[in-house]
């Protein structure tokens, strides 16, 4: 149930507030807007405010399908226009307004972002520490010279001048941008050690948990300790207790968690859980279990589980920004979240990045439940993050998005003319193809991901 609610009010605030930067602006250069609706199909709400602006008499719907919105304005190409309100249609505008108008909902959508981001940084939020835990076998971090418990003060990319890491996320967001980009990164640790990242020689075309562990930086810190024990699980069995601290499995010392999962998951062998000796410590004492894990598939990959939760919570920091600080860390994650989405999808258009990095409504309503369920300072940067997406979305220049209109413009612009109705028709169609093959991908990038 959060989880379609928090998936329905993100859909609607997010398509009024692209909806309303359309109406605004579109009433502030005189166009008569007939229509303002939110969803699709049967109206199940309109009222029409008493007060408005001279010209305007514009209805405002809620329809039964959210996805999707639109403001019908007043256009002599959709029908008759009385000669008196011929000075207040859109096509009767000048170039200059009606680009304006179009731009309007993907800005809206962006400036939103902007201030969402920075409630979040004025608000403050827990984040971990940026302490880290053992890194991956024979990946990126590893052969850095990484070896789990390092504490991060400052990082950048190769080449620019070090900004001090506020927290693990901090470092996780410029390390994932690094690897997408091909850029190396930069540490610096605790006790003045430097240590570089060559994120640039990484292949891969997802950013995806597979990517994650080849740069080998998964998690911060956590003490190897077990967590809740579920029932008829390999932990049950091997009789672990909540609480215990595992010291060492098959002779290899155990120093925190991220190593505990690590070698869970390798504890395999001939397609079944190998019998491991875990020497543990319970209630002071160090005792010996012999633990066989549970041999199950992840992503066409045999691994151990035990069926319980591993590692203690992670040291927490709060981190929290000034006014103007603030404003303009929201300004600069935007950018980057535009830019970072603008690369990939062109990545993608020539075949350097997968497609399976495209997502639709199933994955987006999970993450929605998911950031609600964490707290509201979660929940608004997950709305930032989709807000930002569905404004470079609507800018793309596809003729049934806002940047297809604009693009249309920019050849008005040039030529001295629109474009012909004949062409308008074609473009039309074809867009309308691009974009419900964009959304049948989608759409099984989610069911793979549910059922996968």
């Amino acid at each position: 149930m959060l989880t379609v609610l928090a998936f329905l009010v993100a859909l609607g605030l997010l398509i009024a507030v692209h909806e309303y930067g359309h109406y605004r602006v579109a009433v502030a250069c005189e166009v008569k807007v007939l229509r303002f609706s939110v969803g699709f199909g049967k109206t199940l709400y309109r009222w029409q405010p008493a007060r408005q602006k001279p010209g305007q008499n514009t209805e405002f719907v809620i329809g039964a399908f959210p996805l999707g919105g639109y403001v019908k304005m007043l256009d002599e190409r959709e029908g008759p226009v009385d000669p008196a309100e011929r000075h207040l249609a859109f096509n009767n505008r000048p170039l200059a307004a009606r680009a304006a108008i179009v731009a309007a909902g993907p800005a809206a959508n962006l400036l939103l972002a902007i201030v969402l981001y920075a409630c979040v940084n004025w608000y403050g939020v827990q984040e971990p520490k940026a302490i880290l835990a053992s890194p991956v076998a024979d990946s990126v971090a590893q052969r850095a010279g990484l070896r789990g418990g390092e504490r991060v003060e400052k990082a950048a990319f190769e080449g620019q001048a070090p900004e001090p890491v506020r927290s693990f996320e901090d470092l996780r967001w410029l390390i994932m941008r690094g690897a997408l980009d091909k850029r190396d990164v930069r540490l610096e640790l605790s006790q003045g050690r430097q240590m570089l990242l060559p994120l640039s020689q990484l292949e891969s075309a997802d950013a995806d948990e597979q990517l994650a562990r080849k740069i080998g930086i998964l998690s911060p810190w956590t003490s190897p300790v077990i967590g809740e024990v579920m029932d008829k699980g390999a932990a049950q069995r091997s009789g672990l207790l909540r609480g215990d601290v595992v010291l060492a499995i098959g002779g290899t010392p155990v120093v925190d968690g991220q190593q505990l999962r690590e070698l869970i998951r390798s504890s395999v062998a001939q397609g079944q859980g190998d019998p491991r000796v875990w020497q543990i410590r319970r209630e002071g004492k160090v005792i010996e279990l012999t633990v066989t894990a549970d041999a199950v598939q992840d992503k066409n990959q045999l691994v151990g589980r035990i069926n319980a939760f591993v590692g203690g919570p992670p040291e927490f920091v709060m981190v929290s920004h000034g006014p103007l600080e603030g404003l303009w860390s929201g300004t600069q994650r935007t950018w980057e979240i535009s830019w970072l989405t603008l690369r990939m999808m062109g990545r993608m258009l020539i075949g350097e990045a997968s497609l399976k990095n495209i997502s639709g409504p199933v994955t987006i309503a999970s993450y929605a439940g998911k950031s609600a369920s964490m707290g509201l300072m979660q929940y608004l940067t997950f709305l930032a993050f989709i807000s930002v997406s569905l404004g470079v979305l609507n800018l793309l220049p596809l003729p049934v998005l806002d940047g297809g209109h604009l693009m249309y413009y920019l050849w008005e612009a040039v030529t001295g003319r629109g474009v012909s109705d004949a062409w308008m028709e074609r473009l039309q169609k074809g867009g309308i193809a691009v974009l419900l093959l964009m959304m049948s991908i989608a759409l099984f990038n989610d069911v793979t991901r549910l059922f996968g």
